[in-house]
């Protein structure tokens, strides 16, 4: 039984600890969001891209 305990909590910790890593950041991913032609741009629309690319400048000082 405490094997089974043991193992358990093991496989936990395992996949766990794979879920955090310290090799990357947003900076690392993050994009400028540029529109489609496709896209309705509608003023909600517009406010999320300008927020997000805003938010780009202010972390990586990347300004699209």
């Amino acid at each position: 039984m405490k094997f089974k305990a043991w193992a358990a909590l093991t496989l936990i910790a395992l996949s766990l600890s794979g879920c955090a890593t310290a090799s990357g950041n947003f900076c690392d991913v993050a994009r400028a969001v540029r529109p489609s032609v496709e896209d309705k741009m509608t003023e909600e629309t517009k406010r999320q891209i300008l927020r997000e690319n805003e938010k780009l400048a202010k972390l990586c000082g990347v300004h699209p």
